[in-house]
């Protein structure tokens, strides 16, 4: 199975909200980083016990934005939200042994655009 196809069946087992499913494409020696916070969780209980935990107003939902790779490489935009919070994860994946062996991602918040800008700018 190639890289994006990995990815995508871990964005569908994360749809389920049953995360300890989501060991089924995780390696062994999985570790994933979120360098905002300098937080890493090594292992597949501990990632899906952290999520179990995430408080949340209801189920995960996960809307694949964009998604591309190549070799053991690849990298997606998801909206996700529990309802009543929407954020967007930027996650860069490596495979190794056809299993996510490593995500580094990053959870970008919105800012106002500056009105320095809005000569140069169009507002989405």
């Amino acid at each position: 199975m190639d890289s994006v196809s990995i990815v995508r069946q871990f964005w569908a087992l994360m749809a389920s909200n049953n995360f300890d499913s989501v060991a089924a494409v995780l390696h062994e020696r999985f570790v994933l980083d979120w360098p905002q916070s300098g937080e890493r969780i090594r292992g597949a209980a501990h990632f899906a016990g952290m999520n179990r935990e995430y408080p949340a107003h209801g189920p995960w939902r996960f809307e694949i934005r964009r998604l591309f790779g190549s070799g053991d490489t690849a990298v997606s935009e998801v909206q996700v939200t529990d309802g009543a919070v929407t954020a967007v994860a930027i996650s860069f994946f490596r495979i190794e042994d056809s299993r996510i062996v490593h995500i580094t991602e990053y959870w970008p918040d919105p800012f106002p655009a500056p009105a320095s800008r809005a000569r140069w700018v169009e507002l989405s």
